[in-house]
This record gives C-alpha cells, sequence and structure tokens, in this order.
C-alpha cells in the first residue's frame, strides 16, 4: 500500500507502456501500481472500475508492480495481461485477472485468454517466449524508482493518496480534485 517517499509522485509521463481508460489526456489522472495475485488489488479494481464510470474527467492508469516475492503467479499474470493487450484485449483480461486473482497459473491464464477471444497460438507463443517479461520489469522498476514496497499504490495528478485506512478515501480525493461535493 503507502510506503513511498513522502507524496512524491510519478515525475516521468506517460508512455507507450502504460494502459488507459477513461478521459482524455489533460483530464485528473488516477495511476495505479497493482499486482494480480495482491487480495488489497482485488478489492480496489471494482473501486477503480467506478471511478472511471462515475467522473468524466478522469483517466485511469495501470502500471504492473508484481510482488513476485510474495505472489508466484503475479509476473505471469501480468505478462497474460500483455499479451492480451497486444491483441486489443488488456481491459478485458486485466477485469478477468482480478476476477480470478486466486487462479493465476498458466493454465487458467490460457482459458482466461480463450475466454476473451485471443488468438491463442499467438497468445501461447508470446507467453511461452515471455516477451512482455521485459516490459513489466520495467513498470515494476517505475514503481521501484519511486520507493515503492506493497501494492496497490494509487497516484492522482503525481500525488501519493493514501488508501491504507480505507478504499473510500480514493474517491474522497478524486471527488476534491474535481471540485465536487461528498455524496
Amino acid at each position: 500500500m503507502k510506503d513511498a517517499a513522502a507524496n512524491a509522485g510519478p515525475t516521468t509521463g506517460l508512455s507507450a507502456a502504460d494502459h488507459s481508460t477513461g478521459a482524455r489526456p489533460g483530464a485528473l489522472l488516477l495511476l495505479e501500481y497493482g499486482d494480480y495475485e495482491c487480495p488489497s488489488c482485488r478489492e480496489a479494481e471494482p473501486v477503480t472500475r467506478h471511478l472511471i464510470e462515475a467522473f468524466s474527467r478522469l483517466r485511469f492508469v495501470f502500471r504492473h508492480f508484481p510482488l513476485v516475492e510474495a505472489h508466484a503467479h503475479a509476473e505471469l499474470a501480468a505478462e497474460a495481461a500483455e499479451a492480451a493487450a497486444a491483441q486489443g484485449k488488456f481491459w478485458d483480461m486485466h477485469h478477468l485477472l482480478f476476477t480470478h486473482s486466486q487462479h493465476l497459473e498458466l493454465e487458467a491464464l490460457t482459458r482466461y485468454a480463450a475466454q476473451i477471444g485471443l488468438d491463442m497460438r499467438r497468445f501461447s507463443a508470446e507467453l511461452g517466449d515471455r516477451i512482455y517479461t521485459q516490459r513489466v520489469q520495467e513498470h515494476r522498476r517505475s514503481g521501484e524508482q519511486l520507493a515503492l514496497r506493497g501494492s496497490p499504490t494509487f497516484f492522482l495528478d503525481g500525488k501519493l493518496i493514501d488508501v491504507s485506512f480505507g478504499l473510500e478515501h480514493l474517491e474522497h480525493a478524486v471527488r476534491a480534485a474535481l471540485g465536487e461535493p461528498a455524496p
């Protein structure tokens, strides 16, 4: 969760390796560093989906931060998401991985890929060759440069949002940044 340098947010802009949804660039930016096998990240996923739907001026970006020391399948799951992204289905796979975060072994990842209609020959070859390992590790290194130690970690327009005491802090921060009243 929180363990980043005091409010030091991402200093570099978005890259082609980032996955974003919601409003166009220039909108309020919510950035998450997450791990598909992390229970707290699984709980955060419906919250971020709600925020994207509720706030038309919010752009959401997800970066991989697999905690491989604690989550044996997290890195391969992130690579599966990248393989899906190469076929235009990142968000479909993203949602499935969080929905089934307790089943992320290769056989399950292959089932999810088939379920969302990926070219299975391509998916299997890319995952087998681990061609997305570098991209996933680049995401992780960008988080490490920010001194992140856990997930999920959120930044709102570069400012760290502490969700260690509950995910409702995320919506409060978004509302405050947009100048919208609390519900």
